[in-house]
């Protein structure tokens, strides 16, 4: 044990002479600490934001059975041993038909350009058919360091993954390659491993116990969006958007949050609303019901529905969502 003797002189005098003792022995140096920013891009429906909430450990980005129904850029903070990963889960990347369409894929590819790392989701039983096989050919001109992630393995035989894998390592180079089903965990842990030894020592970008840096009141509107898709199933289509209008704090500790559902027709708000309100009281009651767990408090939840023509060629309703309107 270091020390350092102190005299005492004449009885009531200290003296520290630093004649005698040794140094201080040096604290054994804490673990360097990792972070970094992981774009996860992929077609869509590849499983992305399944395999982002799993990775998290948390909910963080919706998830439904219908494409593209992640509009922008989610990032979801995962910590794994010393590191702080931040997911930047991506709109899926396809051939964009409308305005709107263009802007998500814009996101997406920006997204990509802006991480310390590219990890592509190919959804295995799809293989590289259809948008994989252009999203490979666009990473060749993307110079960050790439991986390959293959999800829903626990559907797919081990041959044809394996030549899967050796197809798509053809086209572009990927540092490792990784088999997981987002829905079971399998492979994730490993993943999560590689990702923490890859990415730069540097301080964390966010506080220990933060999930996401998605403001609380658009993440609000994201679950309301979710319940819409899953509820309406092919009824409604993409020609609607959630925005949460209101959110008070009251002093019994619960929330009251107003939130407006635009359409572009009446035929579409009458979809909306359902018979004698039967589909909006349904989207209002599940999505309460989930906000009030992340939240950990009591939500009062208020729909309206209202039509708003042409919404997606407005760009303040991009701005909203998070993303840039583009021209032209």
């Amino acid at each position: 044990m270091a020390e350092t003797v102190c005299r005492k002189l004449n009885g009531n005098m200290t003296e520290n002479d630093n004649i005698i003792g040794t140094e201080p022995e040096p604290a054994a140096a804490a673990a360097a600490t990792r972070s970094g920013f992981v774009a996860l891009i992929g077609t869509t429906n590849a499983g992305k934001s399944t395999l982002l909430n799993r990775l998290v450990g948390a909910k963080v980005s919706i998830v439904s059975h219908k494409v593209q129904t992640t509009r922008a850029i989610v990032r979801g903070i995962a910590i794994h041993k010393t590191a702080q990963i931040v997911f930047m889960d991506t709109p899926g990347i396809f051939k964009p038909r409308r305005r709107l369409d263009r802007a998500m894929v814009m996101s997406a590819w920006g997204g990509a350009k802006d991480a310390d790392l590219i990890m592509l989701l190919i959804d295995s039983e799809r293989g590289l058919r259809g948008d994989a096989d252009a999203i490979l050919q666009g990473l060749k001109d993307v110079h960050q360091p790439k991986i390959l992630v293959l999800n829903k393995i626990d559907r797919v035989d081990p041959e044809s993954l394996l030549k899967l894998t050796a197809a798509a390592n053809e086209v572009v180079e990927f540092e490792r390659t990784f088999m997981v089903s987002a829905t079971t965990g399998s492979g994730c842990t490993d993943l999560l491993d590689f990702l923490t030894d890859r990415l730069p020592e540097g301080p964390w970008y966010y506080p220990e116990d933060q999930i996401s840096d998605l403001p609380m009141r658009q993440l609000a509107a994201e679950i309301t969006r979710e319940k819409l898709f899953l509820r309406l199933h092919q009824e409604l289509p993409y020609a609607s958007h959630v925005e949460t209008e209101k959110w008070e704090e009251r002093k019994d500790g619960s929330v009251r949050i107003e939130q407006v559902i635009y359409v572009e027709r009446d035929s579409q708000k009458k979809i909306a609303l359902g018979k004698n309100g039967d589909a909006i009281k349904a989207i209002s009651t599940a999505s309460r019901k989930e906000l009030s767990e992340i939240l950990e408090q009591p939500v009062h939840l208020f729909l309206f529905v209202k039509v708003r023509e042409n919404w997606g060629d407005d760009p303040e309703r991009f701005r909203e969502m998070g993303l840039e309107f583009p021209r032209g």
